[in-house]
């Protein structure tokens, strides 16, 4: 599934090239694909002949702001899930088979025609249309359930501390609760207590303050290291050009079983840990 640094790439990507677009029409090739309105025609409707203002991201949700003759016109909101890609293409472009949903935009000034494709192979994703003056929460309810943001001031080492303190669960599926901290998935908790030095199965009561301020530094570096490149590549991300990330070269940890530890040559191990894979450096982290 894609994580904070991959729906970050692909909410600069869609900003630098969608801004003031207008919708001219929408298909939707797969009526599952849109979680709200009910109606796929009420999606479409409410969609064609509006302008697409703003991208914003919030864990791994994408929302766009749109108008309509210069007034409110409501959200459309995307969560990628496992498979999801948004695709900025030329029209000429071939559909593939797994195109769940066409955007039909039109820049004003210039005539220049494009389409957003939303491409979903397992067809997990999913996009709504939330109205104007109605939060959005109340709509994409997974938002309600989200954490601060990593690059938020609320999440401070202190917030950090107060939250796991006396927690007797692992520190790798602490890191894996968006209620916790929004965006941080499988791979970047990986390589973030590689950095820390702590190891996946670690209890949270386990760590005291110093632990815990450099776990805060570690998610923030890793973070940040991962937008610049583009994300990680695995199974289908792409940003919307269709563009691989290339963190993946160089991740320290993630993936990279019976690999050397690019710091000191032991072998990086894994584990499964709450039905999910964790690598680790026995060397490093303790």
């Amino acid at each position: 599934m894609p994580e904070l640094p991959e729906v970050e790439t692909v909410c600069r990507g869609l900003n630098r090239a969608t801004l003031n677009y207008s919708i001219r029409g929408v298909d939707v090739l797969l009526a599952r694909t849109v979680a709200h309105p009910v109606s796929v025609s009420d999606f479409c409707d409410a969609l064609t002949e509006t302008r697409i203002q703003q991208w914003q991201r919030r864990g791994k949700y994408l929302m766009a702001s749109l108008t309509r003759s210069q007034a409110e016109a409501g959200w459309l909101g995307v969560h990628l899930r496992m498979t999801g890609q948004l695709l900025w293409v030329d029209p000429s472009e071939p559909v593939s088979a797994h195109c769940r949903v066409r955007l039909f935009l039109k820049n004003p000034l210039s005539n220049h025609e494009r389409e957003l494709r939303f491409v979903d192979q397992r067809t997990f994703g999913r996009l709504w249309w939330v109205p104007p003056g109605v939060a959005l929460e109340t709509v994409m309810t997974g938002l309600q359930k989200l954490g601060p943001e990593p690059f938020d001031s609320q999440f401070s080492p202190r917030y950090l501390h107060q939250a796991l303190k006396g927690r007797q669960r692992p520190i790798k599926t602490a890191l894996l609760d968006q209620s916790l901290v929004a965006g941080i998935g499988n791979i970047y908790a990986d390589e973030a207590l590689f950095l820390s030095g702590i190891r996946p199965k670690t209890l949270c009561a386990r760590l005291g303050p110093s632990r815990i301020k450099r776990l805060h530094a570690s998610v923030l570096q890793v973070l940040n290291t991962s937008i610049e490149a583009g994300g990680t590549t695995f199974s289908d991300f792409r940003d919307v050009h269709g563009v691989n990330g290339n963190y993946g070269g160089v991740a320290w940890v993630y993936d990279r079983e019976g690999a050397p530890c690019r710091v000191c040559g032991t072998p990086i191990q894994r584990l499964k840990l709450a039905g999910r894979s964790a690598h680790y450096c026995p060397h490093c982290q303790h």
